[in-house]
């Protein structure tokens, strides 16, 4: 006497979850693709809030700390500055600046930014 349950087929199981798997990895594709990927800013910095159309930093900004420590391209400091010798750009050069930066400062690095070939900034701010 057998007392052991018929077995099913499995195949009918196996081909349901295809369907389902491709689902998945369609959703993780779209997420992927829509998504906004921007690398974090080199220092830590609270942007000035302003009324303009928000945007966010380019890979060539330069960034400016509360206490005027300079970072661009993965360089800080007199080092930034040098690296923006070698890469003037011909749009404006985006300028990230904490709110608490004073803008006297900010005027006193003009006429640097003026010897190594950059006439014309953008500063980045953030809505409110």
């Amino acid at each position: 006497m057998i007392f052991a349950a018929p077995t099913r087929p499995r195949g009918g199981h196996d081909r349901a979850i295809v369907p389902m798997i491709n689902v998945v990895f369609l959703l993780l594709i779209f997420f992927l693709m829509t998504a906004s990927l921007t690398p974090p800013p080199p220092l830590d910095i609270t942007a000035p809030v302003a009324e303009a159309p928000l945007t966010d930093p380019l890979p060539g900004t330069l960034y400016i700390a509360a206490d005027g420590t300079l970072a661009f391209e993965g360089a800080t400091g007199d080092a930034a500055l040098a690296a923006l010798t070698g890469a003037a750009p011909e749009d404006p050069l985006p300028v990230v600046a904490d709110a608490a930066y004073p803008a006297a400062d900010l005027a006193r690095l003009l006429p640097r930014l003026a010897e190594i070939g950059i006439t014309d900034i953008r500063l980045v701010t953030v809505q409110p």
